[in-house]
């Protein structure tokens, strides 16, 4: 069986991905992950399968990323792996920099030295070989109240994450663009569903609503995300893995426009229908306004055309279909830990 990289694995993007391709059997999937705060192997449904082998380990590590390559023989890379909480970016940029952009480049350049010859000289038992480099909507910077992110949108990040983020980005086009890797790229919007990090916004409200703890929403909470469900991402990702045209981007997002507050209302609307309170108040009532996010991008808002006319996606899931399966994911880990 041929093998693939999933960098990043154990974090919440990157272990539904692994929990929706894995069962297929088409490759043996490698997971390496270093297992920071946000990468936990109890994301994996998989672990078990013959065709899975997880691996503790730093994309910044340039040695061990040359021997897995050399073990292995990599025909396909997912390219997950990231520091991508924008509040940690804010206090500690520096780690972001490095897995961010350093992974990022020891990565592309193993693949290189291992699928090609030279600059536009792939190897002819790496014919196949992709490079899919998994990345955000928050490099194009914010929106006012009308207007999408297209491909064509041009970068302008706000905070160290997305900053680190885009350069990311360039440094995966230039490997296209100087020496003909085939290499991929999406950006997504916001993602949520199960086994996403508590520190998250929607994971945070249903886990202070639980404990009936004051529920923080930024500034006044009209800002604006696109809100994508994992499972719709995974399969997104897929496709451009198989039929993307090498070189270009992809934007992945769910059509689901939402303010932050109607998230938070929301939210405490599922949990007072599903009587998970005790008495008879509202979660609601748990909703407090706190001082905004330094550099707080007001709207993101994805344009997915491209890849819905080009390769025939389309999210399955809309907001309210999903928030409701997320919560009630969120409701059964949350009362497991009381």
């Amino acid at each position: 069986m041929k093998y693939a990289l999933v960098t990043g694995g154990a974090g919440f993007i990157g272990a539904n991905f692994l929990n929706y391709k894995v069962p297929q059997e088409d490759f043996h999937y490698v997971n390496l992950d270093k297992l920071t705060y946000a990468g936990n192997l109890e994301n994996i449904e998989v672990s078990q399968a013959k065709n899975y082998t997880f691996l503790q380990g730093d994309i910044c590590d340039k040695k061990l990323i040359e021997d897995l390559f050399e073990k292995y023989q990599f025909e396909k890379v997912f390219h997950f792996a990231a520091e991508s909480h924008v509040d940690n970016s804010i206090k500690n940029p520096e780690a972001f920099i490095e897995t961010n952009i350093t992974g990022t480049f020891n990565l592309l350049h193993k693949a290189f030295s291992l699928w090609m010859d030279g600059p536009f000289q792939l190897k002819k038992e790496f014919k196949s070989a992709r490079f899919l480099h998994v990345s955000t909507d928050e490099v194009y910077g914010t929106l006012g109240e009308t207007g999408l992110f297209t491909e064509e949108t041009p970068y302008a990040p706000n905070s160290p994450y997305s900053a680190s983020k885009a350069s990311s980005d360039f440094l995966v086009r230039s490997y296209f663009h100087t020496y003909g890797m085939p290499v991929v790229t999406t950006n997504c919007s916001n993602n949520y569903g199960p086994h996403q990090h508590e520190e998250k916004l929607i994971p945070t409200i249903i886990r202070k609503a639980l404990a009936k703890e004051p529920i923080p929403i930024y500034g006044d909470g009209k800002n604006i995300r696109d809100w994508l469900f994992v499972l719709d991402h995974c399969k997104g990702i897929d496709l451009v893995m198989k039929d993307g045209n090498l070189g270009e981007t992809y934007n992945i997002g769910g059509r689901n426009e939402r303010t932050n507050i109607y998230i938070a209302e929301k939210i405490c609307e599922l949990l007072d229908e599903k009587n998970t309170s005790a008495n008879q108040t509202s979660y609601k009532e748990l909703i407090t306004y706190v001082n905004d996010r330094p550099g707080h991008d007001f709207r993101y808002a994805i344009d997915a055309t491209k890849l819905e006319n080009n390769l025939g996606w389309k999210a399955e899931e809309n907001f309210e279909s999903g928030i409701e399966k997320t919560v009630d994911f969120y409701i059964d880990v949350f009362q497991k830990k009381q």
